[in-house]
């Protein structure tokens, strides 16, 4: 036998380990390092090692949020959303997002491939993380339903559908609008509200001289949203296709999607956190600032808010994004004279992760580990689940290296200063939060870190789904 030492086996070598952190899924709560090689994670496990190590001791590493419900340079009369496909995704990167889903709309001569083209080259060259596109189909597009097909081969896993505003649909073309999506097997999401009944109101309001936004809310009531989302959950039971409500803002709509689910049915609802956090009394300040958070569904009265946090625990809705759809106080103040000409639409893009975290896990009634879980299902796992991100939203060998650390003791005050979003206002201003991201990467690539920035505009993929 040699007395020749005898050399020691060399440990595997990653381009990135994530050491000593507190691994958060949406099913456990452990101690382990992350390794990723390339763009995707490559092991989970203790004592690993790679190229870079960045120490998490003390901090949570969850999967990067997904964000399915954004509007980006999203045009809208005269005015188009104030960040664009590099602000907006870079907010959102600082704040723990690493995936976005934002809209197509066709124009009446334009097929659906061909608005999907002139979309993803508007985001080219911008974006900084990874996304996708919901294709919407407006009245002028009932023509096209057999173009459906051809866009969920592109990439389009999901179709929007309006019941208000110029897109609105009657019931009668959402049957048929859901009937396409359902033979393709995509996923309709549907902005429910009774746009007849708004309409009415509306005109009521105008004709009695009541034009400041405090009858925003009252010309959208809670019971007429639920009735709407009622409708066409009838309509996709009929006819045996699931569907997903955006942005639930009241009680009645949870407890509608409550019922569904409570039959067995593939019907999904997510909420946002301006109706986690606000109330419509803000709608009651003077001037322009009770008009920045005019947006629709409209926020509601503090009953509903409690509700909707209920409702997340409980399961009853499913997610949590941010309809993200910012427009300037100048913008905002154009419509002061008539409510309904207000630009609708808050900012929230940044903060999501955050908020949702204070609210599941800093202030909830359960077990820590519960809402810890939780959290990280609404805000990343469900959502990629959902929306067909089939190597996003969780942290396992294999799935693109999109991770957040996420440090659970950092108390910050939400403030215009403290954000990279470009409308100049936030709807949180003065909102004291503990728990806050502070590194982002985005397969692999560390593209945030303690408020410095590393990515480069157009990083960021299309993703099929």
């Amino acid at each position: 036998m040699s007395d020749k030492p005898q050399a020691e086996s060399p440990q595997p070598t990653y381009d990135l380990v994530i050491r000593n952190g507190t691994i958060v899924t949406a099913e456990a709560v452990y101690q382990a390092d992350i390794a990723v090689s390339g763009e995707a994670i490559a092991a989970i496990g203790r004592d690993l090692h790679g190229r870079r190590e960045l120490d998490a001791t003390g901090h949570y590493v969850i999967p990067g949020g997904i964000d399915i419900h954004v509007h980006l340079e999203m045009p809208i009369g005269a005015f188009t959303s104030t960040d664009d496909f590099y602000h907006g995704t870079r907010a959102a990167a600082f704040g723990g997002t690493t995936a976005i889903v934002d809209f197509v709309e066709t124009r009446p001569e334009e097929t659906m491939l061909d608005a999907l083209a002139a979309r993803q080259a508007r985001a080219a060259g911008k974006v900084t993380i990874d996304y996708g596109l919901h294709m919407t189909i407006g009245p002028t597009d009932i023509a096209k339903l057999d173009q459906v097909s051809d866009a969920r081969a592109a990439g389009c896993g999901s179709f929007k559908l309006y019941m208000a505003y110029g897109l609105r649909l009657t019931d009668g073309q959402l049957l048929q609008a859901l009937e396409a999506a359902g033979r393709a097997g995509a996923l309709p999401v549907v902005h429910a509200e009774n746009w007849d009944v708004i309409t009415t109101l509306i005109g009521r309001n105008q004709a009695a001289g009541r034009t400041t936004p405090h009858w925003h809310p009252r010309s959208r009531p809670p019971e007429l949203e639920a009735e709407a989302a009622g409708r066409v959950i009838d309509i996709a039971t009929w006819l045996g296709v699931p569907l997903h409500i955006f942005h639930v803002s009241c009680a009645d709509t949870a407890g509608r999607i409550a019922a569904a689910k409570a039959r067995g049915l593939p019907v999904y609802g997510e909420t946002c956190p301006q109706y986690l956090y606000l109330t419509q009394d803000l709608y009651d300040r003077p001037g322009v600032e009770g008009a920045l958070p005019v947006c629709s569904p409209p926020l509601r009265a503090a009953e509903h808010r409690d509700a909707l946090w209920r409702a997340l625990v409980a399961g009853d809705l499913d997610l949590v994004t941010t309809d993200h759809c910012p427009f300037t106080a100048a913008e905002k103040a154009g419509g002061l004279a008539d409510y309904s000409r207000i630009p609708g639409g808050v900012p929230s893009i940044e903060s999501r992760v955050a908020l949702v975290y204070d609210g599941l896990v800093n202030r909830a009634a359960g077990s820590r580990e519960d809402g810890l879980r939780r959290w990280v299902d609404v805000c990343a796992t469900t959502p990629a689940r959902l929306l067909g991100f089939g190597r996003k939203g969780r942290l396992l060998p294999g799935y693109d290296a999109d991770i957040v650390i996420f440090d659970p003791e950092a108390s910050h005050v939400v403030s215009v200063e403290s954000l990279h979003e470009t409308c100049g206002w936030t709807p949180y201003e003065g909102q004291v939060l503990r728990g806050l991201p502070v590194t982002t990467i985005s397969r692999g690539e560390i593209i945030a870190d303690r408020g410095q920035w590393f990515g480069a505009p157009g990083r960021g993929r299309f993703v099929p789904r």
